[in-house]
């Protein structure tokens, strides 16, 4: 059978479809970005119907870059933007809203009803998560809330809802299948991750009627085979993991102890704890690595909303940068004696802090501060805000031993001058690979293995390869001043204070 694989990534921003060939190398890319919808402050969608057209046009672009025929394609492996949710009709596949994005923090109301009611301990003993507009089960609730006759219909059976994931393996099979995997399952709020079932009394909490979730599968598994009349030839889905869990795989963390951090629109950094199932004292997020031949990997995760997106601000927002790409260059030309934080809480604080209510703040400015020092403040929120899930992940889980080395992906890791910053401020060293393409490699892992024509994991782990490490060079006295000022700010922004 041919070793070709086609990972399938569903970003925030963009869709995009890769193609790895036998060697597990990239063979033919094709991406296409769709549009965001604000219909609110606070407020993110996406419009389901194009991300769709998006991945079957990116397929259709990626094996034909590649010269290849659907018959080629071994399986497909599928990542996604986690806790972005869709409810759909059962029946016409339409969705009945847009889809809410894991960005958006509408249901801040609902969340703060219901910690008042003293129900966050219940929800995060099951689940591992805490009460917050982030993940998909309070999305679900007011879609079927706000959206007119959802609840009714739900009730009936008349309505799915899903992660993308779910959604895309539902349309991609002609409406045969309607799964998930753990790992996407895991982020909703409603998924008890000892137990690996749905909940019920948390689905009766948020009034989310069972029948409308999809069945939860291993994240390398049968998820059912395209249909024909979209690329020619049935090509069976064989892997799928959220975007986080999937660069985990990429990275090849599958040793307990290992740590990966994805920097791209957000933030997300998972620690492994193998089978050990660690409840936060920290206010981390306790998750499902993967789950492979029914049996589940854990993992302690930290998530930032806002990593890449604050240079995307300062491009599209301030202006003050004309390419992404130029910020780090930026940032080396800043004034040293000047200490700028930026607190990027444009949709609230995650973890450790979890402040929904938090806003984004600028502490330091000067009359000499400049484009220079904005670039600066931005790359090194990310590495002050890696800093801070580092050492709750270190107070929590006790089977850390040694000295942390971090693999890091995501678009902002081509920028020397941002990895070499994240080292100093972490006192870490930071592997970057030689293949960024983590988390759709990951995906492709997932599929390519279950094929039969990948290596199984610890061949996989052997091909992972180093393109460079960074290791900490800023002395100890500058980075607790650094450390200290940051601190500083995050208390002034936090919204109890």
């Amino acid at each position: 059978m041919s070793g070709y694989i086609l990972a399938i990534d569903q970003g925030t921003t963009s869709s995009r479809a890769i193609v790895f060939d036998g060697d597990m190398k990239v063979a033919a890319v094709g991406q296409k970005e769709f549009r965001q919808h604000f219909p609110a402050s606070g407020w993110v969608e996406h419009d389901p119907e194009e991300i769709w057209s998006t991945v079957v046009e990116t397929v259709k672009t990626a094996l034909a870059k590649a010269k290849l025929k659907a018959s080629d394609i071994a399986g497909i492996g599928i990542t996604n933007q986690r806790e972005t949710v869709v409810v759909w009709d059962k029946t016409t596949g339409k969705p009945i809203h847009n889809a809410i994005v894991w960005q958006d923090r509408r249901t801040a109301p609902l969340c703060a009803r219901l910690k008042k009611a003293g129900l966050e301990p219940k929800f995060a003993k099951k689940t591992g998560l805490l009460l917050d507009p982030y993940f998909s089960g309070t999305k679900i609730a007011w879609l079927l809330a706000n959206v007119r006759g959802a609840a009714r219909r739900a009730a009936k059976g008349e309505l799915l809802a899903g992660t993308i994931d779910s959604f895309l393996i539902w349309r991609l099979t002609g409406g045969k299948v309607h799964a998930t995997d753990a790992t996407n399952a895991s982020r909703t709020l409603v998924y008890n991750i000892a137990r690996n079932e749905w909940d019920d009394e948390l689905l009766r909490i948020l009034d989310i009627p069972r029948i409308l979730l999809p069945d939860v599968r291993d994240s390398s598994a049968d998820f059912g085979v395209t249909d024909n009349s979209l690329f020619g030839a049935a090509i069976p889905i064989l892997g799928v993991a959220g975007d986080q869990q999937a660069a985990t795989i990429g990275q090849a963390c599958f040793e307990p102890g290992m740590m990966k951090s994805t920097y791209g629109t957000g933030c997300f950094a998972l620690l492994n704890t193998g089978a050990d199932l660690v409840r936060s004292r920290n206010r981390l997020l306790t998750t499902i690595a993967y789950r492979l031949d029914g049996k589940t990997t854990y993992a302690l995760e930290g998530s930032i909303f806002v990593a890449g997106a604050a240079v995307q601000w300062l491009r599209d927002g301030l202006k003050v940068i004309s390419h992404a790409k130029h910020t780090g260059d930026m940032a080396a030309k800043a004034d040293p004696n000047q200490d700028v934080y930026l607190v990027p809480a444009f949709v609230g604080l995650g973890a450790p802090h979890w402040d929904a209510e938090a806003r984004g703040a600028i502490f330091g400015l000067t009359r000499n501060s400049g484009p220079e020092e904005f670039a600066r403040a931005a790359l090194e929120a990310v590495a002050y805000q890696t800093r801070d899930l580092l050492d709750a992940m270190k107070k929590d889980w006790k089977g850390r031993n040694g000295r942390t080395v971090l693999r890091v992906d995501g678009g902002m890791v081509a920028s020397d001058w941002t990895m070499q910053r994240l080292a100093d401020i972490l006192d870490a060293p930071v592997d970057r690979p030689t293949i960024l393409e983590t988390t759709a490699l990951g995906a492709a892992w997932l599929a390519g293995s279950r094929a039969g024509v990948w290596p199984d994991k610890r061949g996989f782990a052997s091909s992972w390869a180093l393109d460079r490490r960074f290791e900490a060079e800023m002395d100890e006295k500058t980075r607790s001043r650094k450390l200290k000022g940051w601190r500083d700010a995050v208390r002034r922004t936090l919204s109890a204070t």
